[in-house]
């Protein structure tokens, strides 16, 4: 099975950077987020993997941090967006 990795530079939030492997069904298989909460994104990441891309922008699309219009899930969605 093939991989397809999506490189998101994100906006709003303290990671700069976003890597997302894809497998040829569409599933999430690893998520890194650089910079930032290390372990609520290895959390995050835990609760994607196997999940189908268009699962995940369901479930985090719109999810705001504190003050922010934005947050680490709502910018993943975005990431998976761009595929």
């Amino acid at each position: 099975m093939s991989m397809r990795t999506i490189d998101y530079k994100p906006h709003g939030i303290c990671a700069f950077e976003i890597l997302v492997e894809i497998d040829d069904d569409d599933k999430v298989q690893s998520v890194t987020f650089v910079g930032g909460c290390d372990g609520n994104h290895k959390g995050l990441a835990a609760l994607c993997k196997g999940m189908k891309a268009d699962e995940v922008i369901s479930r985090l699309e719109g999810v705001t941090c504190g003050y922010k219009n934005t947050s680490c899930p709502a910018q993943l969605a975005k990431a998976l967006r761009t595929r």
